[in-house]
This record gives structure tokens, C-alpha cells and sequence, in this order.
């Protein structure tokens, strides 16, 4: 139960962004006459709000091609399973997706225990899995020769966060993460960036995903006296940890790794949240020079929906299959996919992307944002 509450707060600090409910398809075999993906992800519940949000930045992308009469005539259809985060599960909805649907290919699947569960069946399958949300490292790693990941890599942002204290001047810094394998392998990635500037963490803390744990924490951190504090941490907690370290006598400067959500700590914090700066792995979605950017504000204003990092990142993730489908030509098969991928470089709302590489990311773009007292980023 320790290790779902944890697995809740990895995600769960999305749950309060506004999204519109996902209709999952049911499966049913691919027509003829169109091209079917999968997706197990968590989509039910708080934990599936930003999946949702994910999904309804796709979905203006694939509805929109379909408007124009699909790709090379055949319209797109995504399929969801719901996995609840749980690694059985998820083996069970890749199995059914790949092997009695024969989608053409996985899209923003979601999660590093899942990913990594079955990533086998998905290597065994032939088939690529483009995108991809709240994967590790590690997770990303196990799906070599199959996973297409879009977005930086945990490894990339604890280096620009590093590199971005150490430039001012920061040495003492502590890491706060979640007390579960993902958040242990955050604290080693931290922990290898400051070693390239000689350098350790003063203090760090795994702090429960039911927060039971966070005074302890906190005054572990304080007792540091940290000029900065890192955090890997999500729902709640990451709001919980800076009111309990600034009352625990401390009063450094936070920084948040992407899965900490502005929102919700500004939400809880208020005007107490000023100077939270937290690492983004996507475009700015309020940009006013991108001309991407703009076209994705266009259409999710026409969906009567509000731009976010998360249906932006949905947004541009669909872009991504979109273009490989159309670079393997009519002759749409599992292997030519997975070839077209394998070689594909492209530009879309200021990424750079490169799949020719290792497949762990194909971007490296990381950009440190601040969040106001009413939640919203400024750069």
C-alpha cells in the first residue's frame, strides 16, 4: 500500500490541473481503413488528471489530421488502457494491445515501474513506443531498441539545475525526493552532477508518499542549513517540505525537478511560494514568438481549453508520430516505423529532437522557470 501512496505522489501533484475526461476507446481489432495506436498509462482518478491533459493535447493533433482525410487516407485512432500504475497490468494491456489489436505502435505511455515491466513484451513485439510520461531513466534504458522518448531525461535536468546553482554561487545544497526507487535514482543523478563540481549533497531525505515522514525530513534538511534545496517530489509534498523547513529555522532557495507541480504548491503556499523555481523539459506553452506554439494555443482555444505544460507536451508528442508515420510512407508496417524513427531528426516548437541517437531522449532542452503566488510560470 506504501509503494502505491508513493507511486500517487510521483503523479498526484497534477491532480489538480483542470482537464477534460478522456473517453478510452474500447479495443476492438484495426479496420482497414485506419491506423490504431495503444497506450497503458494511468487515467483514472486524481493520478489520471494530467494524463488526460497529455491525451487532450494529442488528440487536438490527431483529430485535426483526420479533419484533413488522415494519413495517406486512413484516419488515426488512439487507443487507452488503464493500468493504475501497476506493473501487471500494464504487461497485460502492452500483451493486449500488441498482440491481439496489432496496433501499429505504443504512444505517451506512462510510468517507470510499468515501462519497465513490460518493456520485453514490447521489444518482443517489433513495435516502437513514441513519447512517454513520468519514465525514468533506468526504465527508459530497459526499452533500448524499442522506446522513443521525447522529453529531457531526469539525468539531463539534475545537470542544468547543478550547473545553474553552482553559476550563482550556490554550493550548499540538500536534496528532498520520494522515497521510492524513482526517487532514489533522481538523488543519484542529483548526486552525480554535483560531483562533477566536487561536490556532495549537505543533507537529503526520502520523504513518504503519505507525508508521514516530512517533519522528519525537513528538519534533516534545516539542521544543513542549505542555501538551496532540489526537490524531487510530488503531489503535495513538495509544499509540505518547504512550510516544515522554513518552521524547522531554515530558509533556502527551492528548486523543483518537473515532476513537481507549480500549481498545487501555489495552491497550498500562496504568496509563501515566491521564488519556487521549478526545471520544465517543454516550451514555454504561453510563448508569443514560437510559431508551433502558437498554432497549439489556436487549437486548444478552439477546444476551450486551457494551454498547460502537459497538453502542450501531448501536443508535440503527437507531432512527433505524426511526422514518423508520414516519413514510412503507405506502406505502413511495424519495422518501416520503427526504421523512419530511427533516423528521424526534427524541429517542433523550438526542440531540436534526434531519435538517431541512444532513444533514451531525443531532446535535451531544459529551461528553469519560476511560479508566481497565483500558480502560473514566468520565465
Amino acid at each position: 500500500m506504501q509503494r502505491r501512496t508513493a507511486l500517487a505522489a510521483a503523479l498526484g501533484g497534477l491532480g489538480s490541473i483542470a482537464a477534460p475526461a478522456l473517453c478510452r476507446a474500447q479495443a476492438a481489432p484495426a479496420a482497414a481503413g485506419e491506423i490504431v495506436l495503444g497506450q497503458s498509462a494511468v487515467v483514472s482518478g486524481p493520478l489520471g488528471v494530467p494524463i488526460r491533459a497529455l491525451n487532450a493535447g494529442a488528440q487536438l493533433v490527431f483529430d485535426g489530421v483526420n479533419a484533413a482525410g488522415g494519413l495517406h487516407g486512413r484516419k488515426l485512432r488512439l487507443v487507452t488502457l488503464d493500468d493504475e500504475l501497476a506493473p501487471p497490468k500494464a504487461v497485460a494491456n502492452y500483451k493486449k494491445l500488441l498482440e491481439e489489436m496489432q496496433v501499429l505502435a505504443l504512444f505517451n505511455c506512462v510510468g517507470s515501474g510499468t515501462t519497465a515491466a513490460a518493456a520485453k513484451v514490447l521489444q518482443d513485439s517489433g513495435a516502437p513506443s513514441v513519447g512517454g510520461y513520468a519514465v525514468a531513466d533506468s526504465a527508459r534504458q530497459k526499452t533500448a531498441g524499442a522506446g522513443f522518448f521525447v522529453r529531457a531525461s531526469t539525468g539531463r535536468e539534475a545537470e542544468v539545475l547543478v550547473r545553474q546553482l553552482t553559476t550563482i554561487g550556490i554550493e550548499k545544497i540538500a536534496v528532498a525526493h520520494l522515497d521510492n526507487p524513482g526517487g532514489q535514482e533522481a538523488l543519484t543523478l542529483v548526486t552525480q552532477a554535483l560531483q562533477g563540481h566536487k561536490l556532495q549533497p549537505v543533507a537529503s531525505g526520502g520523504a513518504k508518499g503519505d507525508a508521514s515522514n516530512i517533519a522528519e525530513v525537513a528538519r534533516k534538511i534545516a539542521a544543513a542549513q542549505p542555501q538551496a534545496v532540489i526537490m524531487y517530489l510530488g503531489g503535495m509534498l513538495p509544499a509540505e517540505l518547504m512550510r516544515a523547513v522554513r518552521s524547522a529555522g531554515s530558509s533556502p532557495m527551492f528548486y523543483g525537478m518537473s515532476i513537481v507541480s507549480g500549481e498545487v504548491v501555489a495552491k497550498a503556499l500562496g504568496d509563501a511560494s515566491r521564488g519556487l523555481a521549478i526545471a520544465q523539459v517543454m516550451p514555454f506553452p504561453w510563448s508569443q514568438v514560437d510559431n508551433d506554439v502558437a498554432q497549439y494555443q489556436k487549437a486548444i482555444a478552439a477546444a476551450k481549453q486551457e494551454p498547460s505544460y502537459y497538453s502542450l507536451e501531448g501536443w508535440i508528442n503527437a507531432q512527433v508520430m505524426i511526422e514518423a508515420i508520414r516519413r514510412t510512407g503507405r506502406d505502413l508496417t511495424r519495422s518501416r516505423l520503427f526504421a523512419a524513427l530511427r533516423t528521424m531528426r526534427m524541429r517542433v516548437a523550438g526542440l531540436e529532437l534526434d531519435f538517431s541517437g541512444d532513444g533514451i531522449a531525443a531532446s535535451r532542452f531544459v529551461e528553469l522557470v519560476q511560479v508566481r503566488h497565483d500558480g502560473r510560470f514566468v520565465r
